[in-house]
């Protein structure tokens, strides 16, 4: 893990000179700084406690950051602008603080110095929780991953039991994907997969949660009961009749839903919407049932 750094400092310093920021603190102790950073794997919990760190060492009112597609902000945005690079892992994360006064040239190196250190931990919260992302999700769908659902509805259970709350949940597949795969070919298949994922995030609500979990099989977790998890289905089997690439090859899509009674398991609402997703079929298909509680 390579830090490279370039550092600019704005024109604005030059501009205003107010008196000197002194600091009067003995120097960091970065290996307990470092050791405390360690202690939080959320990003954003790391870069507020770098933002405070900085700010008690040095004369810095607010830091911004910007790091492959994450944005960080921490105080304020006032004051000398004193821009940072930093490179890590062959990718380059810009910084921006916001200082109350010039930086003395000790200040300078102190910053060099306890930023290239002091943000390892952020990084590395970074790389875990990217790490932790592709581990929950299907890559070809960008949905939700079999494990990923089987811990949120496990989690939507105990809060819809705590709350008494409804709870419902949509099974979904391709009618004739298999068919559609052997004639046109896997690419086109998981096109098809790919698409159909696009569109259930679409259709869903953003208290919903949809996941691929196998094949061409996909769960909608739904804060709601049957009439809401009804009126997604609906949304769903609209959406699809009018895409242009489900109409040309003839592709649709069956529902069950059922809605979750109280002290029943994971695997019997997943159950129960599976024999409603069955009966869907045996009618003919391009349509949903529910499983009435």
């Amino acid at each position: 893990m390579d830090f490279g750094l370039a550092a600019e400092f704005s024109p604005e310093e030059y501009r205003y000179q107010p008196e000197i920021y002194k600091v009067n603190d003995p120097e960091p102790d970065l290996v307990k700084i470092i050791q405390h950073l360690h202690e939080s794997l959320d990003p954003r919990t790391v870069f507020a406690c770098f933002g405070k760190i900085m700010g008690q060492y040095l004369p810095i009112d607010g830091v911004q950051m910007s790091f492959k597609r994450h944005q960080f902000n921490w105080g304020r945005t006032q004051g000398i602008k004193v821009t940072q690079q930093l490179s890590f892992s062959g990718e380059t994360a810009n910084l921006t603080y916001s200082l109350k006064s010039p930086l003395t040239p000790s200040q300078s190196q102190r910053l060099q110095t306890m930023q290239t250190l002091v943000l390892l931990p952020l990084f590395n919260a970074i790389q875990f929780q990217d790490i932790s992302q592709k581990a929950m999700y299907d890559s070809l769908t960008k949905l939700g991953n079999r494990h990923y659902y089987a811990e949120s509805l496990k989690k939507a259970i105990a809060t819809s039991s705590r709350h008494d709350n409804p709870l419902s949940i949509v099974i979904l597949d391709l009618d004739n994907f298999k068919k559609l795969n052997d004639s046109y070919g896997h690419l086109l298949g998981d096109e098809v997969l790919s698409e159909f994922g696009q569109l259930l995030t679409s259709a869903i609500r953003d208290t919903d949660q949809a996941f691929r979990i196998g094949g061409d099989e996909f769960v909608v977790i739904v804060r709601g009961d049957v009439k809401a998890a009804s009126v997604l289905c609906e949304r769903v089997l609209t959406s699809i009749s009018s895409h242009s690439l489900f109409e040309k090859y003839q592709a649709m899509t069956s529902l069950g839903v059922s809605q979750w009674k109280q002290d029943e398991t994971a695997t019997d609402v997943y159950e129960r919407a599976d024999k409603a997703l069955y009966r869907a079929k045996a009618a003919g298909r391009r349509c949903f049932k529910v499983d009435e509680i």
